[in-house]
């Protein structure tokens, strides 16, 4: 049995997209009305609804795998302009706007900028030995890029990722969360 502590950063949905629309302008849905309130909402169930299969199988294969070292939360989500937060952490409908307006490039500071700056919390925290496993487009420097950069050889990514899409990844996790079936990880070239 593999001993490895493992946490799981997740890449974010699109929060400028179809759906973010209808949590930021809408009222109707029960997730616009709880990002209304002064509790909010989960980040993981925010960006499940906007992003839904493949982000419902990045966080259901994240729960179900993760071995964090302790004071960690296993599950921690790239936000944009907020850095790497745990999938539990809440928002609400202002920081959300918020959220949307940050652009997911490497040449936006306002992404690169906590993005690194949290990457660099975790390597100074976490045991040479530990793992962090992205789970997002691979095909992209978006995120592997200044992950790597910081984490060098404990940044780890799903093998089975190269080459498949967003549906195909989600179904994949959820698979596999479901069969208790973990997946072989890889480094970065």
């Amino acid at each position: 049995m593999d001993s490895t502590r493992r946490l799981f950063v997740l890449s974010p949905a699109n929060c400028s997209g179809k759906r973010a629309g209808y949590l930021l302008n809408g009222t109707s849905s029960p997730l616009a009305q709880q990002l209304r309130t002064p509790g909010g909402a989960s980040i993981g169930d925010v960006f499940t609804f906007m992003s839904a299969l493949y982000f419902r199988g990045k966080i259901a294969y994240a729960t179900a795998f993760a071995k964090p070292p302790a004071g960690w939360d296993g599950v921690q989500v790239i936000v944009p302009g907020r850095g790497i937060c745990p999938a539990a952490e809440r928002i609400d409908v202002k920081a959300l706007n918020r959220i949307a307006r940050v652009n997911v490039d490497l040449k936006d500071r306002r992404y690169t900028g906590p993005l690194k700056r949290d990457a660099r919390r975790l390597a100074d925290e976490l045991d040479l030995s530990d793992s962090v496993v992205l789970l997002g487009s691979v095909a992209t420097p978006k995120y592997l890029d200044p992950l790597k950069r910081v984490l060098g050889a404990r940044l780890h990514y799903p093998e089975a990722f190269v080459g498949m899409g967003d549906m195909s990844r989600g179904s994949l996790m959820l698979r596999c969360a479901a069969e208790g079936r973990e997946l072989a990880y890889v480094q970065p070239g």
